[in-house]
């Protein structure tokens, strides 16, 4: 009596799925991204500092006498602008920030503004699309809520008057330092250029064009 073998079933090898997850496909932003943002920042701050003037000549009392004319003092602070420019944005940054942390609850609001810029917009990889309340949120969503949130951060509570008033009182210190303050004894000639720019662009021009610079790249690998 002959024995039947069992019956033989086909083995079929799987293949290999060739799925992807978007986030496998594009990594998302590099940790050290946000780490070397700050590191420029940083250093464009240090290399600023490193421009400044002593003190000793910007508080030299025998340097002050009164202007004659407008045009005088105008010259004279054009003169001490370009000569002062660290030491006087050092000034404008302490006065800023003293007004800061005298109003906690702006500073809490500034913050938290520039945390909502930097870490849903700027640092968000784009194949990561921001979730709300179990709502998807387009690029072009998230932006138009963070420029409303800024608006409304900025203009409908007192954080923009703290800022104004604080920048107010910075340059109307600078400006009348700068016209009581006698050039003469100053070495000027290696500043002329810087004299002739604009105020607010030549005394962040230096600074921010390096934090841009800095930035971009990793901008540009965020948003990709």
């Amino acid at each position: 009596m002959s024995s039947q073998s069992p019956p033989v079933l086909p083995i079929t090898n799987p293949q290999p799925t060739t799925t992807t997850t978007a986030t496998a496909s594009q990594p998302p932003l590099p940790p050290h991204a946000l780490r070397a943002f700050l590191n420029n920042i940083t250093e464009s701050v240090r290399n600023g500092f490193s421009q400044r003037r002593p003190f000793s000549e910007l508080i030299d009392r025998s340097a002050f006498s009164k202007p004659e004319s407008i045009s005088e003092a105008t010259t004279r602070i054009r003169k001490n602008y370009a000569y002062f420019r660290i030491n006087y944005l050092t000034t404008i940054s302490l006065i800023l920030a003293f007004s800061l942390l005298t109003n906690p609850f702006s500073l809490l609001l500034l913050v938290g503004l520039l945390c909502s810029w930097l870490f849903l917009y700027l640092f968000r990889a784009s194949d990561q699309p921001l979730v709300l309340f179990g709502r998807t949120f387009s690029d072009r969503e998230t932006l138009g809520i963070l420029i409303v949130l800024s608006v409304f951060v900025v203009f409908l509570t007192n954080v923009g008057s703290v800022i104004i008033s604080a920048l107010l009182v910075g340059v109307g210190i600078v400006c009348a330092h700068g016209a009581f303050r006698v050039p003469e004894d100053l070495f000027l000639d290696d500043v002329q250029e810087n004299a002739s720019t604009g105020f607010l662009s030549s005394f962040l021009g230096g600074a921010a064009s390096n934090v841009v610079a800095s930035a971009a790249p990793i901008v540009a690998a965020a948003r990709a």
